[in-house]
């Protein structure tokens, strides 16, 4: 019977590795059974954002030496999503996914389940596309196998890390006589996150794959996942990916649910979360009950109709501060009101993550 741990560790720095060793060193974590590392980094969340493969390297670097394994075989091992940008009060942390053998009876009610796994590489030219979602569709599938998820409504919450063009590959892909999706290497980011997502909308059968065409990539916000999370890195070229969910096979003290975020400010939404996750809420939770919650993950966008609840935002307008990084600063304040706690994950950049100006929220809690 599998048993999913989760820990949310403070980090000083993209590189801060101390939580995580003591936690090691203390046996409460055995390296071999980590199937995930979810890191929030203090970068811009842009292109140039070199802190998501400065904690990725510190965190492979510290695995090979623990498992004994080369570099290649433990990114080959352990998925490390990691997301820039803490705007506002959100607290730069990473949130450890353990997954144990156990010899132990399952819940009688359906806990927290988990599984990690990674798509083939991609080239330049298949960054943000069809190609993209079909892969990724595929991965998920498996994944949800792995982890013992039959229904796609047990399903509530998919993390993935993907990749983006630089400079580098869009010239890579033109010297093969290629074309890329855009030219543009911060568009890509979206194409890429967006391709993503609907992948996972297609493995789950929230939309129709007949309807994806490489013409609604980005474009047709009709379309999208409930339950994708996608981030965007300049540090791979394949996805990383990981499922979750709740299930019978598991013998975890953990569960998880989720709801839909219908713009910036749904508080409404963080408590439907919290109470799809099975806590009991009279108007917001008590102390008591933020203790039992494990970490908070959501997506976070500017609405592209420049509103917020029929009030202008300037956003989007903002020449000197991208809108991916004060719709985190927004989001997170929101949510942390809620659950009394700054350091919950918040990813930017919601492509078909969830409705225009909105995005998935999950919460992962203690039984």
């Amino acid at each position: 019977m599998q048993k999913i741990e989760v820990f949310r560790i403070p980090m000083s720095s993209p590189d801060d590795l101390r939580s995580f060793e003591k936690l090691i060193q203390s046996h409460t974590i055995q390296p071999e059974e980590i199937i995930a590392v979810l890191g929030k980094t203090e970068g811009n969340g842009c292109v140039n954002d070199f802190t998501r493969a400065l904690a990725t390297f510190a965190y492979r670097t510290s695995l090979t030496k623990h498992l004994k394994l080369s570099d290649e075989e433990v990114m080959h091992r352990v998925a490390f999503v990691m997301s820039g940008g803490t705007e506002g009060v959100m607290s730069p942390h990473a949130t450890i996914f353990v997954k144990k053998d156990v010899n132990q009876e399952a819940s009688k009610e359906k806990r927290l389940v988990a599984a990690s796994g990674f798509t083939r590489d991609f080239k330049p030219e298949e960054i943000g596309t069809v190609d993209m979602v079909i892969e990724v569709e595929r991965v998920v599938k498996k994944l949800m196998l792995e982890a013992g998820l039959s229904d796609p409504k047990d399903v509530h919450f998919v993390q993935i890390k993907c990749p983006l063009l630089t400079s580098e590959r869009i010239k890579d892909a033109k010297a093969r006589g290629k074309k890329v999706v855009v030219e543009d290497t911060y568009k890509s980011m979206g194409f890429s996150r967006g391709a993503s997502a609907l992948g996972v909308a297609v493995a789950l059968g929230e939309i129709k794959k007949e309807l994806v065409t490489q013409d609604v990539i980005c474009k047709d916000w009709s379309l999208y996942s409930n339950v994708a999370s996608t981030s965007a890195g300049i540090e791979l070229m394949n996805c990383e990916i990981i499922v979750m969910g709740n299930s019978y096979q598991s013998a975890s003290n953990l569960s998880i649910g989720h709801s839909v975020m219908k713009d910036a400010i749904d508080l409404k939404a963080v408590i439907e979360a919290l109470e799809s996750a099975g806590m009991k809420i009279d108007r917001l939770p008590t102390d008591e009950q933020c203790k039992q919650i494990v970490n908070v993950l959501a997506k976070a966008e500017a609405s592209s109709y420049g509103e917020v609840r029929g009030r202008r935002h300037t956003m989007l307008t903002d020449s000197d501060i991208n809108h991916t990084r004060q719709a985190r600063a927004v989001v997170n304040a929101v949510i942390a009101a809620v659950v009394q706690d700054p350091m919950v994950y918040i990813s930017g950049g919601a492509e078909h993550q969830g409705p225009d100006g909105g995005g998935p929220i999950a919460v992962i809690i203690k039984k």
